[in-house]
């Protein structure tokens, strides 16, 4: 079985730590190859840990506006690789994707991480995304609550399969608390607590709530710290908040970090603040890390935390409701623990890439069966699509 993961990668976030865990999981007669729009060499970091890991994978070299001689590019490589299905992340994979694998006649996967609606122009894109996945052979939700999202679309229900996003557990199992002193580093005095929060650097994080949050909560406990790892496009703004808030001494934007596993152990808070997410996997490896979480209720959130037990949910969009729970949290040592461990109970129990895993090898199977039984038979074009029909709602 091999397994094309066809990917637009400006930076090595969550839906790269995705595929790459995936792969990593498979069963060994699986090969899994990971092709990338360059992204004017912004791939770099993707391909960099796809080959540490021992995968092949490389940039391609046609993009947007392209497209049709991109879906050429991608095609020519599905022939070549002869691959069995191929898995689509994003807006501009999915589009370019779909039309490579029909002219390949390869199953098509879209996987839904989430829309952000970012800029007008992502938002022009996404519009057309949500057209796409009508037509995909299988669409994966990685929350029940982003399937929500995809159904509106009027993706054929029979072709929706919901398989969550995951965690390694591996990268936390020893922390090192020397990683604890680097943390308080960044800021100019060492603070009590502190409270983390990752992620891209744009409004859809919903970070500048954030910050407002953080200046409830320092007035009630001033020594307490808040970091920010990511970049993007709001950093200037955001540092212009915090000056205005007066928090350079205690909020820092620590800036994109490649090794944030060793960091998230020695947070005593998470805080996810975003106004739309699909699984945010930085919340899933934080209740991996045994730290308990205050996250907004979007997407797959709820699914993972349940409220008052493992973490609590506030609205999106409210810093004052944010505040109020991160401080419940703070100002009760003992409840917080309880909290991080039930959190890392429920990763441990629900979230591994090994689960993960034998569902996308399910999919994968079904998928590659129906388009074996299409190529042996001879049958009409509309029995075929009777067969891919029937495939699909098993899958379902």
């Amino acid at each position: 079985m091999l397994v094309v993961q066809l990917m637009a990668s400006p930076f090595f976030g969550g839906p790269e730590r995705q595929m790459l865990g995936l792969a990593r999981s498979l069963p060994k007669d699986y090969r899994s190859v990971f092709l990338t729009f360059a992204e004017r060499g912004r791939c770099r970091p993707l391909l960099e840990q796809v080959h540490r890991h021992g995968f092949e994978g490389g940039p391609l070299e046609h993009n947007f506006p392209h497209v049709a001689r991109a879906a050429r590019e991608v095609a020519r490589e599905l022939r070549r690789l002869r691959a069995d299905v191929v898995c689509c992340s994003g807006y501009k994979p999915d589009l370019i994707g779909w039309l490579a694998a029909r002219q390949a006649g390869v199953p098509c996967v879209s996987v839904s991480h989430g829309w952000t609606s970012a800029t007008l122009k992502v938002r022009c894109y996404e519009t057309l995304d949500r057209l796409v996945l009508r037509w995909m052979d299988a669409v994966v939700c990685v929350s029940e609550g982003q399937a929500v999202k995809v159904r509106r679309t009027g993706a054929p229900e029979e072709r929706i399969v919901v398989i969550r996003n995951a965690v390694g557990l591996e990268a936390f199992a020893a922390p090192d608390p020397a990683c604890r002193r680097l943390l308080e580093g960044f800021f100019p005095r060492p603070p009590r607590r502190i409270v983390g929060a990752a992620g891209r650097l744009s409004p859809e994080k919903g970070f500048d709530r954030l910050i407002d949050a953080a200046a409830m909560v320092i007035r009630a406990e001033p020594d307490t710290g808040f970091v920010i790892f990511g970049d993007g496009p709001l950093r200037s703004a955001l540092a212009a908040q915090i000056a205005e808030r007066g928090l350079q001494d205690r909020f820092v934007l620590a800036g994109f970090c490649t090794d944030l596993e060793r960091f998230l152990p020695q947070l005593d808070l998470a805080v996810l603040s975003s106004l739309t997410e699909g699984l945010p996997v930085v919340l899933l490896e934080a209740m991996a890390a045994g730290v308990p979480a205050v996250s907004t209720a979007v997407g797959g959130t709820p699914e993972v935390i349940d409220d008052g037990l493992n973490g609590y949910l506030v609205p999106p969009g409210d810093p004052a409701a944010l505040a109020r729970r991160i401080l419940d949290m703070l100002r009760d040592d003992a409840a917080r623990r309880a909290m991080g461990e039930r959190g890392r109970r429920r990763i441990r129990e629900q979230f591994t890439f090994q689960t993960q895993s034998v569902q996308y090898q399910r999919l994968f199977e079904k998928l590659a069966c129906s388009r074996r039984g299409v190529h042996e038979e001879s049958g009409s074009p509309r029995a075929a699509a009777a067969r891919r029909q029937l495939v699909a709602q098993e899958i379902g």
